[in-house]
């Protein structure tokens, strides 16, 4: 039996993401070679992007690069790429930082 080749998709950060049933699951927050990652589920308060909240207390919003780990202050949005080794956005996620 011959195995299905992978279907991609283009997802980008910020996009929203719907489950089969049309429910909004919520929003794209970093890619990597592995899949995506997604805001909390639609049901949780949604938070700014200058502060969370996590288990432990208050938490920041930084961003993280994939490639070399630089993290950095978002402003109003990710930057258009690392500043330390210059990876494309896509390489950039959303980290919680205390």
């Amino acid at each position: 039996m011959a195995s299905e080749e992978p279907v991609f998709a283009d997802v980008s950060i910020g996009q929203p993401v719907y489950d089969e049933d049309g429910e909004k699951l919520g929003t794209v927050r970093g890619v990597d070679d592995d899949g995506f990652y997604v805001t909390s589920p639609s049901e949780s308060r949604q938070l700014g992007l200058t502060d969370a909240r996590d288990v432990f207390g208050t938490a920041y919003v930084m961003w993280r690069c994939w490639e070399c780990g630089e993290m950095g202050e978002i402003g109003t949005e990710l930057p258009d790429s690392c500043p330390n080794c210059d990876a494309p956005r896509e390489d950039l996620y959303y980290w919680a930082e205390d």
